[in-house]
């Protein structure tokens, strides 16, 4: 990074900070108390994120976008995770996948979502199909030129209502040395197409507010115009969403656990108990040097990923890392903060409570640590044949 990347970077976080302070920061507490996002609120943060050049910051230049590069993305990323991802996801980084549109596509879709006249969802995981992509049931078969698509989706999350989701099939099987393969293709597909239904699914105690849907299909047709990329090519596609996805959900919970530890500390050196500011104790002081370091080197794994990402060198397991360990660096923060608050960390008039529940996601959305740790062990063996 250059000096004024640098500079230019510490002006956007700037930028970034005060304006979650100022128009993200004061819904908190209702958010979480109602269970969802007032649409004049959401409509609120959506118009002034244009504004000032947040909204589709994450696409280039060349489509309407910001052109924020990964390292500036980063910068962004971090700051919205000091807030709720129920009032952030309305400043829309609408999925690079959409980069793929052509023809009448980018009119019909991709440009929509740049300007903020669509939102868009990414329609992977099934009811029998979370982690195992490859046990998605979702399927297109072929009528003539057009495709019949039959399944469901659940866990799809987005802030409000869709106009359409990206959603992937098995469209039909490719021989491997290892056996029959799953084709998987990526579709664009309308709200409002006879056979799809769509609607709010489970609530989920983190990030209240931000909403998952449950989508069927049932022999819902599709032209060949409505294939995103190339048939049999969707998870390349959805990987090189994932991939980003990851690195920016490990970006996020360092933005949190950040605060976290801001409070923690502040905490800790005006809270007394024996005449002593309960940070001076080894007990509670040894707490914020052990969150310290974590933050520190989550921050800095991140950094090595993004670098990756922008030189085009970054891997399948450098963004598991920066998933299994930032996520769960910020459990450890966010449980030990309720810890150095006693009590008063699980009182409904602090957000120290919010924080610690919305941390605990982190760990599962995105792939949970689980598979992450699966995909880092994978890397290591397959060159050696194991």
């Amino acid at each position: 990074m250059t000096h004024t990347d640098s500079h230019e970077n510490e002006l956007l976080k700037t930028t970034v900070r005060a304006f979650i302070k100022g128009e993200l920061l004061p819904h908190e507490e209702e958010v979480d108390r109602l269970g969802y996002v007032p649409e004049e609120i959401g409509r609120q943060i959506e118009a002034r994120s244009k504004e000032i050049g947040l909204f589709a910051s994450n696409l280039p230049e060349r489509v309407g976008g910001g052109g924020l590069n990964y390292t500036a993305m980063s910068v962004v990323e971090r700051e919205y995770g000091r807030t709720s991802h129920a009032l952030h996801s309305w400043i829309a980084r609408p999925t690079e996948l959409l980069l793929a549109c052509e023809g009448d596509q980018i009119a019909r879709y991709l440009e929509p979502c740049v300007t903020g006249e669509k939102r868009e969802l990414f329609a992977l995981t099934e009811p029998g199909a979370g982690s195992d992509v490859m046990g998605m049931k979702t399927n297109a078969k072929r009528d003539g030129d057009d495709w019949i698509l039959n399944g469901s989706k659940h866990f799809i999350s987005g802030p409000c209502m869709p106009d359409f989701a990206i959603v992937f099939a098995v469209t039909g099987y490719d021989e491997t040395p290892r056996g029959p393969r799953k084709r998987v293709t990526a579709f664009l597909v309308d709200v409002g197409l006879k056979g799809f239904d769509i609607r709010e699914g489970n609530k989920c105690v983190s990030y209240r507010g931000y909403k998952t849907f449950e989508l069927s299909f049932d022999d819902v047709r599709l032209g060949p115009d409505q294939i995103l990329g190339a048939e049999g090519k969707g998870l390349e596609l959805s990987g090189k969403w994932l991939g980003m996805g990851r690195i920016w959900v490990g970006t996020t919970c360092c933005g949190k656990a950040e605060r976290l530890l801001e409070m923690a500390t502040d905490w800790a050196a005006n809270r007394k108990q024996f005449g002593k500011p309960i940070g001076s104790f080894q007990a509670t002081g040894f707490r914020l040097a052990d969150m310290t370091i974590g933050l520190r080197t989550a921050d800095l794994l991140v950094a090595d990923a993004v670098r990756r990402a922008d030189a085009g060198q970054m891997e399948d397991m450098d963004a598991a890392m920066v998933k299994v360990y930032c996520s769960e660096m910020l459990n450890k923060v966010a449980d030990d903060t309720v810890q150095i608050f006693g009590g008063m960390g699980l009182m409904e008039e602090l957000p120290v409570h919010r924080l610690w529940r919305d941390s605990r996601l982190e760990r599962i959305w995105d792939g949970t640590s689980e598979i992450q740790r699966h995909i880092i062990t994978r890397s290591i063996l397959r060159p050696l044949g194991a």
